[in-house]
């Protein structure tokens, strides 16, 4: 069956799953360290569902993340959408230095906000509509702005790579610690305890996803803006030699963008869960109820994923769920 005819069927049942206009979101990432978040903003600016408000940057040496963030958005064109500078926990570099090279922020036409916390917190106060916070790093900005301002949990919900219910990295049968989770427990569990919906995305369906062949060609092959910069990104990754010529690494993030608009493909099931003190998210009838996506739908679910990430990269005007 062809890739049209899936995702003409898959528009007739999930339809009505997304939403008529865009939805207000905030982007807070560890981009940097991992290539996959940088394939998810680029996802997320190809996908007209989202209005992306704020992007706040997260973990480690956050200011130089920022300059990676202001580098891709002039790049893009998209200098309109404000940054936040996170909380930084450590000096050091990132992984794309190399293609970051002397940029800075002298010239940047857009708003950076020194204090990103401040920012998001007053991003989510200020919106009329609830945020959609989509979160794919461990979640020290989060923990923050909650100390600052427990309130903003009444106007936002969060959308997270985060966590192992049944299945750890590249289908490794059992839970194991997440990296974002582990990388600030405390901060996972400040939101958690928060009073918001959250919808997760854990390593049981997202823990081995990858483009591969024919699929990653059509991004790496293709000259629209958002792939080239991907794919000189994904190039000039510090562990881009880890990965084979014609596949992508492990694209995580990605699929918690989709989630932030649409849920149909996925096997939702709501969980309580807890996390324990080596950072496992343990299913635990105390817990607390978590929306998890535990799997792909249905086999074809897959295809439809990729067919929509690939177009939200190449297509120069981005592409709708469905």
């Amino acid at each position: 069956m062809g890739i049209l005819l899936l995702l003409s069927q898959f528009a007739q049942c999930a339809s009505a799953a997304v939403p008529s206009e865009p939805i207000p979101v905030i982007l807070d990432t560890d981009i940097g360290s991992d290539i996959d978040d940088t394939w998810a903003l680029a996802m997320m600016l190809g996908s007209p569902q989202i209005d992306l408000k704020l992007i706040t940057t997260a973990f480690r040496n956050t200011p130089i993340k920022t300059r990676l963030v202001a580098k891709l958005l002039e790049r893009w064109n998209r200098t309109d959408i404000p940054i936040g500078t996170g909380v930084k926990t450590a000096d050091g570099g990132i992984n794309q230095l190399a293609w970051l090279g002397d940029y800075d922020l002298k010239g940047y036409p857009g708003v950076i906000y020194e204090d990103g916390v401040q920012a998001l917190i007053d991003t989510i106060k200020k919106s009329d509509r609830e945020i959609t916070l989509v979160v794919l790093g461990p979640q020290s900005n989060l923990r923050e702005a909650l100390k600052r301002d427990a309130s903003i949990a009444e106007n936002a919900r969060i959308v997270t790579m985060a966590g192992s219910v049944h299945i750890g990295y590249q289908g490794h049968e059992g839970r194991q610690p997440e990296w974002n989770v582990k990388a600030d427990i405390e901060a996972a569990r400040a939101v958690f305890q928060a009073p918001w919906e959250i919808v997760m995305n854990p390593l049981d369906l997202c823990g081995n996803l990858r483009l591969t062949g024919e699929p990653y060609l059509r991004v790496a092959d293709c000259a629209a803006p958002r792939a080239q910069a991907v794919i000189e990104n994904y190039s000039a990754w510090t562990n881009r030699d880890t990965h084979p010529r014609n596949a992508s690494s492990i694209l995580f993030d990605t699929v918690s963008v989709y989630l932030a608009v649409d849920t149909s493909l996925c096997r939702m099931e709501t969980v309580r869960l807890s996390i324990d003190d080596e950072g496992n998210t343990v299913p635990d009838e105390n817990g607390r109820p978590v929306q998890c996506a535990l799997g792909w739908k249905t086999p074809e679910a897959e295809d439809h994923y990729n067919e929509l990430l690939i177009r939200a990269l190449t297509n120069p005007l981005g592409t709708r769920y469905p």
